[in-house]
């Protein structure tokens, strides 16, 4: 098992929905399921309830919380995690079964800042055009 990439896959998933995890618990989770669908809110409330309660971890979830797409917030839950993982064989290999269950278009990608494009999968042979008074000709 190759904890830095899970490490790096679970938080880059769970950064958009900690703030409400972080913050209101399991009624969130609920209300994430009536906009999102079931299986993501499922499989980040499951996560979260995981590492809920870990000082180190939830204490760099709530600073991600507050600012989800800052990476070094972000940087800061990784390690944190990954070294609770590291210290705890069982809870990454529950981890590792959670996230290979999770379904393949389970994605979170972000886009900040002017004119920045997110992509959530393959965009080979695309063109994308972002500024002010573009032509393609």
């Amino acid at each position: 098992m190759d904890i830095p990439a899970l490490v790096g896959d679970i938080v880059k998933f769970l950064a958009p929905f900690l703030p409400y995890l972080v913050k209101v618990g399991e009624k969130a989770a609920e209300k994430m399921g009536e906009h999102l669908g079931e299986q993501v809110p499922e499989l980040a409330r499951e996560i979260w309830n995981r590492l809920r309660g870990r000082s180190a971890v939830e204490q760099a979830a709530r600073d991600v919380a507050a600012m989800p797409a800052d990476a070094d917030a972000q940087a800061s839950l990784r390690l944190q995690l990954k070294k609770l993982l590291a210290e705890d064989a069982a809870l990454a290999q529950e981890l590792a079964r959670l996230w290979e269950s999770a379904p393949a278009e389970t994605r979170t990608v972000i886009a900040s800042g002017d004119r920045a494009v997110a992509i959530g999968g393959n965009a080979t042979g695309n063109i994308i055009v972002t500024g002010n008074s573009n032509r393609i000709g």
